[in-house]
């Protein structure tokens, strides 16, 4: 019974590695700056292979050449050193850290250079430029040449760089899609920049990987890679929603909503150009897949965020509604106008 215990580290590892990573994998890279790391992250494993195979090889032969024999009592020859030996066990470490170093610190130079200008000089290649803004415990999406501000989904354009520069309204986080490259942290009064593209449309996964603060764990978020014009489609909605979003038509429960989200909402979260930048922008909030950052999206999951935000985001800065302060009536109403803002077709 009592050897179980040496199998426990292996079971903690298979426990482990099934621990809130759905699709939030470094193996499956997504784009250059992925395939760079990934490739890195490969040669390191092949060169610990190949010494552990030569390390088990060795020991196997010297444990039976060796091996004490019955009736063998004579002192082995003492040997006091080798040169060739010492040089060949000098030499090859020498060269397997090299074999690691040189594109270590190639690929570093590389997904260092933030530059959108081309090698020759001449020519801009095609970039979008995001700031990327962690709060507890959410992140602000800004395009300063687009002059637009996104909430939890980040859009970008496929085949398209995407330079990031990270920021922190509080503490430290750190930014992190594994499928399309590495974690950078986002220091307060410190901007980081690094970049990224995606070839793929599709939805990569994100998260912080910093611990800052009770719902740490909950910090996620989602880029949203379209086909360039459905990106241009959607940079040009958010930056003016058409008008049957920002004021659905009179006598509709969408439009009693507005008044509610006006009178309880519109001071930390903006709707197109109008309201407060405290909380995340909700001009495409009906296109989420999840609340929160990770609840699924639906209208029971919705209610019961508003009305007890710390019981799912504990010290998250957004308050509760109870139903003296939002009746069930008007909590329908403002789930219904959230629900339509949306802009993509």
């Amino acid at each position: 019974m009592k050897n179980i215990w040496r199998f426990l580290p292996f079971g903690l590892i298979l426990l482990l590695t099934g621990c809130g990573m759905e699709n939030l994998s470094a193996l499956d890279p997504q784009g250059p700056v992925a395939d760079m790391q990934y490739s890195l992250i490969a040669l390191s494993l092949y060169i610990m292979i190949f010494v552990l195979v030569v390390v088990f090889l060795i020991y196997i032969f010297v444990l039976f050449k060796f091996r004490e024999r019955p009736g063998d009592t004579h002192i082995p020859k003492q040997v006091h050193g080798n040169r060739t030996l010492e040089i060949i066990w000098t030499t090859i470490p020498i060269i397997l850290l090299l074999m690691l170093a040189v594109p270590n610190v190639m690929d570093t130079f590389t997904l260092a250079n933030t530059s959108v200008v081309s090698e020759d000089g001449e020519e801009e290649m095609d970039h979008v430029h995001v700031e990327v803004i962690a709060h507890q415990f959410w992140w602000e999406f800004h395009y300063p040449d687009l002059e637009i501000t996104a909430g939890q989904d980040m859009y970008i354009p496929t085949d398209t760089r995407i330079i990031i520069s990270l920021e922190s309204e509080d503490v430290q986080h750190s930014f992190w899609v594994p499928a399309l490259a590495g974690k950078q942290d986002n220091v307060p009064g410190i901007t980081n920049e690094m970049w990224f593209e995606a070839p793929n449309e599709g939805v990569y996964m994100g998260k912080c990987t910093e611990l800052c603060g009770p719902s740490h764990w909950l910090m996620d978020f989602k880029v949203v890679a379209v086909d360039p014009g459905t990106f241009d489609q959607w940079a040009e909605n958010m930056a003016e929603p058409e008008e049957d979003v920002m004021n659905p038509e009179e006598g509709t429960v969408a439009a009693d909503g507005r008044e509610v989200f006006q009178d309880s909402c519109i001071s930390c979260h903006a709707v197109g150009d109008e309201g407060g930048a405290i909380g995340p922008n909700m001009t495409n909030f009906g296109e989420r897949q999840v609340i929160a950052g990770y609840l699924e999206y639906d209208e029971e999951n919705l209610e019961n965020w508003l009305r007890d935000t710390q019981e799912y985001k504990p010290g998250a800065e957004m308050p509760s509604y109870t139903h003296d302060e939002i009746n069930d009536e008007e909590m329908a109403a403002l789930i219904e106008y959230l629900n339509g803002l949306k802009i993509l077709d």
